[in-house]
């Protein structure tokens, strides 16, 4: 199907998905990009394709006026791809647990670095930046697809899970090196705000305090950064 006007009731829905409050109402998403488009299909999330080229597999063909408009880039892709957001699961062994994050760039490398190192499931508090914001998922590299993600209200999160997981949250004043732990088979990471740390009522819940260390010129290190290296320490690959 063509369209070629910018008023047409379908791209003005396709429009709102750049909203969060629309893509939570719609449980869709919009992805950017072959590299993305090529993992949501893998996956089997892909709702509907648009493009700008008609050579290529779409279900819309539109015009570049109208790619712009719903395009988060600035340079447009010539595929974008309406998902459905991922279905959750019942979380496994090695658990991310995310505290107010606010960077969609922090988290989306938390993400990447989460498949990488065998974090299987991330859990983010609700007030953590949204999942499907097209810069989250940018940084992702496509890895939004290949891990289970809850929003949860970490509290009672916690204090479900404090019996059966080993949970981690950093100290730099009481913790043990990242290198110096022993993991047992379930475990969980809690990782803060990029500016304000763990809130304390979440810290209480660890049962175990870590640090990295790191030269004294360097007082401390980004959130993602930070995360990728206490999970490389503690993965399972």
């Amino acid at each position: 199907m063509k369209i070629e006007s910018i008023h047409n009731p379908r791209v003005k829905e396709w429009c709102k998905l750049k909203e969060k409050k629309y893509r939570d109402l719609e449980g869709l998403f919009l992805i950017e990009g072959e590299h993305l488009l090529k993992e949501a299909k893998e996956k089997g999330v892909v709702k509907e394709i648009i493009s700008t080229n008609e050579e290529l597999e779409a279900d819309f063909y539109v015009t570049d006026a109208i790619m712009k408009k719903i395009s988060s880039q600035v340079s447009c892709e010539e595929r974008i791809a309406v998902c459905k957001k991922m279905e959750e699961q019942e979380v496994k062994s090695k658990l991310l647990i995310l505290d107010a994050i606010q960077d969609p760039g922090n988290l989306g490398t938390m993400i990447r670095s989460a498949v990488a190192f065998g974090f299987t499931d991330i859990i983010v508090s609700l007030d953590t930046v949204d999942v499907y914001n097209e810069k989250t998922i940018r940084a992702t590299e496509g890895m939004l697809f290949s891990v289970n993600i809850l929003r949860r209200d970490l509290k009672p999160f916690l204090e479900n899970i404090k019996e059966g997981y080993q949970i981690f949250a950093t100290d730099v004043v009481t913790g043990k090196s990242c290198k110096e732990i022993e993991t047992g088979e379930k475990i969980a990471l809690l990782i803060g705000n990029e500016g304000q740390g763990l809130k304390e009522e979440l810290k209480n819940y660890a049962n175990t305090y870590i640090h990295i260390p790191m030269h004294s010129t360097c007082e401390s290190l980004n959130a993602g950064v930070a995360a990728s290296i206490l999970m490389y320490e503690m993965g399972d690959f």
